[in-house]
């Protein structure tokens, strides 16, 4: 535990912290073992008490995230991916600008349906969750009108993997670029393509989504991470920097998906 760490650190024992903060070392003791959850005044006391001042911010946003911050597909998907879309939909309909970066697939905001449609039956058959695909597609499809309407604005990575892997039958693939280029034009979208020759600064890393300056929602293959600590929120910020240096926009983005468009005839 971060809180343990911060008084080692400090040279304090369990006892000296107590009576720097005012407390008996019992609350100590059950803070550390994880029995008692600090409040935010706990944490900033235990920062003070430490040196630590610049450290509370951070593990009260820890604190407060620890419960949602990892939540597994298969627990999120129980009764179906239709209410976890919608609820994607009301995070996006909240943020102004969304960075994107994406290693796998394309955004869900700038799928097609028949792409779209092929993705979730996968996604459904490999966690065995009921399926719901038809409902699920039409709530994902939906989020593409923040695109068009309420000033929202989108910067996606994606990397040159995405348009050539075959993640759908090749007229849903072919739909699917021709969609990318499709949006390209949009006042509310940047779009760059990280091309396989790039000399990479940042390693590939897995899909992820920046919301204003607040979440960090992180895609693995088992769960879905909601990252909101400052200091993760900034490294993410940084490695999206990074890799937006490496990629290509305007023409030599539509060059790269246009030859992949040509390399499914």
């Amino acid at each position: 535990m971060r809180l343990q760490h911060l008084r080692k650190d400090a040279g304090l024992t369990g006892k000296d912290l107590s009576a720097r903060c005012g407390w008996h070392p019992a609350k100590t003791t059950r803070i550390q073992k994880g029995d008692a959850p600090p409040s935010d005044a706990d944490i900033r006391a235990w920062c003070a008490a430490c040196g630590a001042d610049d450290q509370a911010d951070d593990l009260i946003a820890t604190a407060r995230a620890v419960d949602s911050m990892y939540l597994e597909w298969r627990r999120l998907h129980k009764d179906g991916m239709r209410k976890v879309q919608q609820d994607w939909n009301t995070l996006h309909e909240q943020t102004r600008v969304c960075r994107v970066y994406v290693s796998n697939v394309p955004p869900g905001f700038l799928q097609t349906p028949s792409f779209a449609t092929a993705l979730m039956e996968q996604i459904t058959a490999f966690q065995g969750t009921p399926n719901d695909v038809a409902e699920a597609v039409a709530a994902r499809v939906a989020r593409s009108r923040f695109l068009y309407e309420g000033g929202h604005r989108y910067v996606v990575l994606v990397e040159e993997s995405v348009l050539r892997y075959r993640t759908a039958a090749p007229d849903a693939m072919r739909g699917q670029l021709r969609h990318l280029l499709t949006v390209m034009p949009l006042a509310s979208v940047s779009l760059g393509i990280i091309p396989f020759t790039a000399r990479r600064t940042v390693w590939p890393l897995e899909a992820f989504y920046l919301h204003d300056d607040t979440t960090a929602v992180v895609e693995t293959l088992t769960a879905e991470i909601k990252v909101k600590q400052p200091r993760e929120l900034a490294d993410y910020a940084r490695a999206f920097t990074g890799l937006a240096k490496m990629a290509v926009y305007g023409d030599a983005a539509r060059d790269l998906i246009r030859a992949a468009i040509d390399a499914l005839e």
